[in-house]
C-alpha cells in the first residue's frame, strides 16, 4: 500500500484532492483501550496506520478501571515506559485492598472482603511480575495515544465511519468517513480494518456478525462527583463500596467507586421500580441521592458527569469476516462486575497484533489469523457468561442483606435488618445466607483462573506431541474461577519464574516474561539442548522468521534461582519450550532430537504454511533438514 501521509483536509490547490482515497495499511476504528492499545502493539512492530475516533477525544470519564496483571504484562512488553507511567498513575496497595457492603458509606458495614489479590499476594506474586490496580480508561488512553502518535500514526478525532466496502479482487477495503468538524466525507483504503467502535459497533452491525445475546438487564448510571470523604474512609480504605441504604426505596443498589483517594468518585446507580432516573434529572437532584448513600450530610458534593449505559449480556458468534477483524466492546458487552472488560480488549489486540504482522510481512499464512477468531471469540463469550454470573450472585447477596422489591413497606424493610442481629432460628439463617453470599464473591474478587486460566485450541498451538489432554492443576481442578496453576501445556500462558544471571553471580532477576515477548517467538531450553539454536537458525533461513532461543541452567544464559523453572517447564532438559509473542506455549519437545525438522513443522504449522498454497514456496525438504540436523538422539 502507499503511504498514508495524505492530510484529508487539504484542498485541490495544496495537495490532495478530496475525492482521492487516502492510503494505508492498516485502519482502525475506535480509540478506547482495544483501539488505542492495537494500535500501540501495531507500532511496536514498526508497523504504522491511522487510528480514528468518532469521540473528540481521549474519554473524559473513568469508565473502566480495573487493570489487572495480565494486561499489565501486555503494556509492559510494550514498552517500560508506558508501563511505569500506568503505575504512576494507577491506584494500588490499600487504596483498593477491600470490597465492602454496607448501608451508607458513613454508615453500618455489614460485610467485606480483600480483592484484586490482596487477600492472597503469594499467589498473585507467583504469577505475574504486576500488580492489580485501579487505572481509570481517562488516564490510560492519553498514555497509549501519546506514545503511538509519536511512532508514526495518524490519530484523529471527530472522525466517523459512515461504511466500508470490500474490494474482492484485491482484498482492500475502502472506508468512507466523516470530518465531524468540517463535515468533509473522504475516503481511506487499506489493507486490513479494525473494529474497536465500542458497544454500538458500526462495523460488526455492517459485517452482520451473529451475536448471542440474553435480553433484561437493565439500566444503570454513572454518577462522577467530587467529594472529600477521607474521614470516612480512615478504616474502609477499597476501591469499591456496595451501599445499600435499606431504609430508601430507591435505588435497587448503588456502588460507590474509588477515582482519585479520597476525593473523586463514581457512584454507580441501578434503579428499581418507578424510580427510574431519566436524563432530564438535574445535578442538584443527584447531589440529594449520592448524599443519601455517603450517610454524611456535612459532605459537600459536586457532581461533574452522568451518563446511562445498559446492562448486556452479549458477545459475538464469530469475531471477523475476510480482512475486517472486531475486538473489545465491539464483541462482548458485559456489565463490570469481574472488572475484565478492558483488559480483555487489552488482551485481544495483543493476540491479534502479532498475527497480523506475520501475515503482512509474508512470513505466515493467511490461516493465522483465522486463529485469532478461534483463540479470542470462546474467551469473549466466558467473560460475558461469567460477570453476568457474577452479577446475579451480587443480586442474590443483595437479598440476604435485606434489600426487597420496590414497595417493600418501611416496617418490613425494619424488620429484614433486625432479623441479621436476632437470636433467633431466623436470625441465624440469614446469617448463614449472608456469610454464603459473601464468600461466593470469591468467585469475582479473586478471579485468578478467570483471568490467566485460558487454553487456546487453534492451528496457532501444536499439541501434536502430547500424549494426553490438557489436565488442569490440583487448585484449578478444585475451582476454576479463583485459582490458577502454571504450565507449559500448548495452549496456556508461559509461566513466570524469576531467573538469575548465568554467571551465578547474584545479579538483578527477571521473569521469563520479560525474556520472551517482544514481539517474537521465544525457545526455552536448558543443558543438553544447544541443537535447538541451529534449529532456530534453520528456521529464520527457511520461513524468514527469527526464534530467540534461551538457555536456563547452569553455565547456560540464566540461571534456574530458584529452581521454579525446573518445577514448570514440564520437559527434560535438552528438551524446549516454544513460546509465541504473546506468552502463550506454542508447543514444547520432552527431549531433543531431530530438532531442525520437528522444528520448521512446527512453525510451519503455526504460521500456517502446512495446507496452505504458500507450503510449496517455502522450501522445505525433509531429507535436506534430516542431514541439516544428524541423525538426533
Amino acid at each position: 500500500m502507499g503511504s498514508i501521509s495524505e492530510d484529508p483536509n487539504t484542498s485541490p490547490s495544496n495537495q490532495t484532492p478530496v475525492n482521492k482515497a487516502i492510503e494505508t495499511d492498516f485502519l482502525i476504528i475506535g480509540a478506547g483501550p482495544a483501539g488505542a492499545s492495537l494500535a500501540c502493539f501495531l507500532a511496536r512492530l514498526n508497523l504504522k496506520g491511522i487510528l480514528i475516533s468518532s469521540a473528540s477525544g481521549s474519554a473524559l470519564t473513568p469508565r473502566a478501571h480495573l487493570v489487572n496483571s495480565a494486561a499489565l504484562e501486555c503494556l509492559r512488553d510494550l514498552d517500560l515506559a508506558v508501563y511505569d507511567e500506568c503505575v504512576r498513575l494507577g491506584n494500588a496497595g490499600n487504596t483498593i485492598e477491600h470490597y465492602t457492603w454496607c448501608e451508607t458509606l458513613g454508615g453500618e458495614e455489614y460485610a467485606r472482603n480483600y480483592a484484586w489479590g490482596s487477600g492472597r499476594k503469594s499467589e498473585y506474586k507467583a504469577v505475574s511480575p504486576c500488580k492489580y490496580m485501579d487505572l481509570p480508561q481517562s488516564l490510560m488512553e492519553p498514555v497509549l495515544l501519546k506514545w503511538v502518535s509519536g511512532r508514526g500514526w495518524i490519530v484523529r478525532f471527530d472522525t466517523t465511519l459512515t461504511s466500508f466496502t470490500d474490494e474482492s479482487e484485491s482484498s482492500d477495503i475502502t472506508a468512507t468517513v466523516v470530518d465531524k468538524v468540517t463535515g468533509l466525507s473522504y475516503n481511506i483504503r487499506t489493507r486490513y480494518m479494525f473494529g474497536a467502535d465500542g458497544g454500538r459497533s458500526t462495523i460488526a452491525k455492517q459485517l452482520d456478525l451473529p451475536f448471542t445475546s440474553i435480553p433484561g438487564g437493565g439500566f444503570a448510571y454513572n454518577i462522577l462527583l467530587r467529594a472529600d470523604l477521607t474521614h470516612l474512609m480512615q478504616h474502609r480504605q477499597g476501591n469499591l463500596h456496595i451501599c445499600m441504604n435499606l431504609d430508601k426505596d430507591y435505588p435497587l443498589i448503588a456502588a460507590i467507586r474509588m477515582v482519585k483517594p479520597w476525593t473523586e468518585w463514581v457512584l454507580v446507580v441501578m434503579p428499581k421500580g418507578p424510580n427510574v432516573p431519566n436524563e432530564k434529572r438535574s445535578h442538584e437532584e443527584w447531589a440529594v441521592i449520592a448524599g443519601d448513600i455517603i450517610g454524611d450530610k456535612s459532605v459537600s458534593i459536586e457532581i461533574l458527569d452522568v451518563s446511562g449505559w445498559a446492562i448486556n449480556e452479549t458477545s459475538a458468534d464469530v469475531i471477523s469476516k475476510g480482512n475486517v477483524y472486531c475486538l473489545g466492546d465491539a464483541i462482548h458487552r458485559h456489565p463490570p462486575t469481574l472488572g475484565l472488560g478492558s483488559n480483555t480488549c487489552i488482551q485481544d489486540a495483543f493476540n491479534l497484533a502479532w498475527k497480523v504482522s506475520l501475515v503482512h510481512q509474508g512470513h505466515a499464512s493467511p490461516l493465522l489469523l483465522d486463529t485469532y477468531n478461534t483463540e479470542r471469540q470462546p474467551v469473549a463469550a466466558h467473560i460475558v457468561t461469567e460477570s453476568n454470573n457474577i452479577l446475579r450472585l451480587d443480586i442474590g447477596l443483595w437479598g440476604a442483606l435485606g434489600l426487597r422489591p420496590y414497595g417493600t413497606s418501611d416496617e418490613e424493610r425494619k424488620k429484614v435488618k433486625q432479623t441479621l442481629a436476632a437470636p433467633t432460628k431466623e436470625g441465624r439463617e440469614a446469617r448463614k445466607a449472608l456469610s454464603a453470599g459473601v464468600k461466593s464473591m470469591h468467585r469475582e474478587l479473586h478471579a485468578l483462573g478467570t483471568a490467566y486460566g485460558q487454553l487456546y485450541k487453534s492451528s496457532a498451538v501444536y499439541g501434536a506431541d502430547e500424549i494426553a489432554p490438557f489436565q488442569p492443576g490440583p487448585l484449578e481442578s478444585k475451582n476454576p474461577f479463583e485459582n490458577y496453576d502454571p504450565c507449559t501445556y500448548p495452549g496456556r500462558r508461559l509461566p513466570h519464574v524469576l531467573l538469575g544471571p548465568g554467571s551465578r553471580i547474584p545479579g538483578p532477576l527477571t521473569s521469563t516474561l520479560d525474556i520472551a515477548g517482544k514481539g517474537q517467538f521465544t525457545l526455552f531450553t536448558g543443558i543438553g539442548g544447544n541443537k535447538w539454536r541451529d534449529a532456530a537458525s534453520t528456521v529464520e533461513s527457511n520461513l524468514g522468521v527469527k526464534v530467540k532461543v534461551v538457555g536456563v541452567g547452569i553455565g547456560l544464559e540464566w540461571a534456574d534461582v530458584y529452581l521454579d523453572w525446573e518445577d514448570k517447564r514440564g520437559v527434560e532438559e535438552d528438551g524446549c519450550v516454544l513460546v509465541r509473542p504473546d506468552y502463550f506455549v506454542a508447543w514444547r519437545a520432552q527431549e531433543s532430537g531431530n530438532e531442525a525438522e520437528r522444528l520448521v513443522k512446527v512453525m510451519s504449522t503455526i504460521l500456517g504454511h502446512i495446507g496452505s498454497k504458500s507450503a510449496t514456496s517455502i522450501g522445505l525438504q525433509e531429507t535436506a533438514l534430516a542431514s541439516t540436523n544428524g541423525e538426533g538422539k
